[in-house]
């Protein structure tokens, strides 16, 4: 039962974890600049996103632009795109693999099957922990370099958005819970091979032949 309760935690761990690699995925918040000017049509906020770039101006108005060429954007925003989806994917696969696998669902068939089921979804929701935790901390190093370079102007310094704070405390989640999943699978196998069922032992019985040819001998 205790194993059933941490598979529970687990699931809830990458069902926060999914829906924050979503989110972070489609935030255009990746990247934030604030300038604040004299003019009361000077943009006042200024974000960048993987698939969009957004203004926010002082009167109010939202524009966003999205970003159609690919070949345009800078390589750590390639590779964020990439990883990011594939995080998604392999978070949405893992969570439903991993629910098959849980001893409260009546999904998978028998044990052994079961087991290996959600020993698959941990992998899974591991792997989108690491692919979602890539781009977020290869991302965060660009802009932090950007901004302590002296050498670029400051209206092109940028500091990190709350996509980014989102998307790796999304991978962190999933890596938990993939690592709690693998950890309650394992152990249930490893419980299942040091315990094994015990036999039940039938007395044997003698064939009727034999006491009839026992009868025989005292005749």
């Amino acid at each position: 039962m205790g194993w059933a309760r941490i598979q529970l935690l687990a699931f809830v761990l990458a069902f926060c974890g999914v829906s924050g690699v979503l989110v972070a995925t489609v935030l255009p918040n990746w990247k934030v600049t604030v300038d604040t000017g004299s003019n009361i049509i000077t943009s006042i906020v200024q974000l960048q996103g993987l698939w969009m770039d957004c203004t926010c101006y002082s009167t109010g108005m939202f524009s966003c632009t999205l970003k159609y060429s690919i070949l345009s954007l800078p390589t750590h925003v390639q590779a964020a795109r990439a990883a990011m989806v594939l995080a998604c994917v392999l978070s949405a696969l893992g969570i439903c693999t991993a629910t098959v696998g849980m001893q409260c669902t009546r999904l998978g068939g028998d044990r052994v099957t079961k087991s290996h089921a959600c020993f698959a979804g941990g992998v899974c929701l591991m792997s989108a922990g690491i692919s979602g935790l890539i781009p977020t901390v290869w991302y965060t190093k660009e802009i932090i370099t950007t901004f302590l370079d002296l050498t670029v102007p400051e209206s092109n310094k940028h500091e990190p958005g709350g996509a980014v704070y989102i998307g790796f405390i999304s991978a962190m989640l999933l890596l938990t819970a993939g690592a709690l999943f693998c950890t309650s699978c394992a152990k249930r196998e490893a419980d299942a091979w040091l315990s094994p069922p015990k036999q039940q032992h039938t007395p044997a019985t003698k064939p009727e032949g034999d006491s009839a040819y026992n009868l025989k001998d005292y005749v």
